[in-house]
């Protein structure tokens, strides 16, 4: 399999993350997929943010889960960007997505979508949250399914497992040959988060990662040439 370069929040080293902005910027540089996170506002919608407040990356502040879809579109993501919604995202780029989900509810709701759109060959849902990606699946069979995690030992394998994820999304930071061969043994693709300079891409080529989870779409071009 070809060594993946996935699209962190589009390309959120160079454009406001998790706009339409950049997430065309992602797919334009050719990125293989590109990686968004949803939270529902109070109405409902699946809406396009990493963080479950708005202050960090809009000009406004307080909760997602707070605030209606309309009252979020008067909100500036940067550079004039508006909080997209998933749905616009699916009409705004063709390449492959990575979703990554907080919770159970937004797990639902992203049922939902993926069923009325057919999206079981096009979307990967992702979580740090092992209930989630077990109620994704209970919901959608056939999905694709990460988890992901930032501080963890061997036991993230047989947490992967446990719900039927078929692939690992690990912090680089933490990451040890040891881990890679225990998931591997288990079957397991494994992603690197994230890789923004030659020396994270050196590291992840080294220990044979699948692929890697970059800010910058300059990772791809060069990804190519790194053993």
């Amino acid at each position: 399999m070809n060594f993946l370069t996935i699209g962190h929040r589009g390309v959120m080293g160079v454009e406001p993350e998790n706009t339409l902005r950049s997430f065309i910027a992602a797919q334009a540089a050719g990125l293989d997929l590109i990686e968004l996170d949803l939270h529902l506002s109070k109405d409902g919608a699946l809406v396009v943010m990493h963080d479950a407040d708005v202050a960090r990356t809009t000009d406004g502040k307080g909760p997602i889960a707070e605030k209606t879809l309309a009252e979020l579109r008067e909100l500036d993501a940067g550079r004039g960007e508006r909080v997209p919604v998933f749905e616009e995202v699916l009409d705004a780029v063709r390449a492959p997505l990575q979703a990554e989900i907080k919770d159970v509810a937004a797990a639902r709701a992203l049922a939902e979508v993926m069923h009325r759109r057919d999206l079981v060959s096009r979307v990967e849902v992702i979580s740090f949250h092992d209930a989630a990606i077990a109620e994704i699946a209970r919901l959608v069979p056939g999905v694709r399914t990460a988890l992901v995690a930032s501080r963890y030992g061997t036991d993230v394998v047989e947490r992967a497992t446990a719900v039927g994820a078929t692939t690992l999304v690990l912090n680089i930071r933490r990451l040890t040959l040891e881990i890679v061969e225990h998931a591997k043994k288990a079957g397991l693709r494994i992603i690197g988060w994230v890789v923004n300079t030659q020396d994270d891409l050196r590291l992840v080529r080294a220990l044979q990662l699948d692929g890697a989870t970059t800010d910058y779409p300059d990772i791809k071009r060069t990804g190519r040439f790194t053993a």
